[in-house]
């Protein structure tokens, strides 16, 4: 069985082209900091979905300025991919806004957040609450432990 299918060697090495060619060959000044998160492309290579990302833009607007910018350069790509690479036909361009760093940007600020209200304030006590909490899992702990202990040697005791 191979290692890679086609359509993921495809799809890597459109990335690349298109991060070079969006980056260097589209001249148009509405277009941000455009970053080629991924590329997945279609079994039959007939459609190749780019996921973009925006350095700094998170205006709805904005992104949606980018998107058109994108989406009116793709036969101008197409045209730049075919040149570039070895392909028999090479895949329609659609292009997606992709949400995910701007949406792990904002789960790591509420998890900052929680664990900054969980945290007990600098040079404070330990509460009473919070040392039995320790105690009695120290003790749970070392009572597992010694059920453990002497299972081991009951079973050593058996086998011999």
């Amino acid at each position: 069985m191979r290692e890679f299918k086609r359509t993921d060697r495809v799809a890597d090495q459109l990335q690349q082209e298109l991060a070079v060619l969006i980056q260097r060959e589209i001249k148009d000044p509405r277009l941000g900091m455009v970053t080629v998160s991924s590329v997945t492309v279609s079994r039959d290579l007939g459609y190749a979905d780019i996921y973009v990302t925006l350095l700094g833009e998170n205006d709805p607007e904005r992104v949606k300025e980018n998107m058109a910018v994108l989406k009116r350069a793709a036969g101008f790509l197409r045209s730049q991919i075919a040149r570039r690479i070895k392909l028999r036909h090479v895949p329609e361009l659609r292009f997606h806004y992709d949400e995910s760093v701007v949406r792990g940007h904002k789960l790591s600020a509420l998890i900052d957040e929680a664990v900054g209200r969980d945290r007990p304030p600098e040079g404070g006590e330990v509460t009473p609450e919070d040392g039995a909490l320790e105690d009695d899992t120290l003790e749970e702990d070392t009572l597992e432990d010694e059920a453990h202990d002497s299972e081991s040697r009951k079973e050593d005791g058996e086998s011999r």
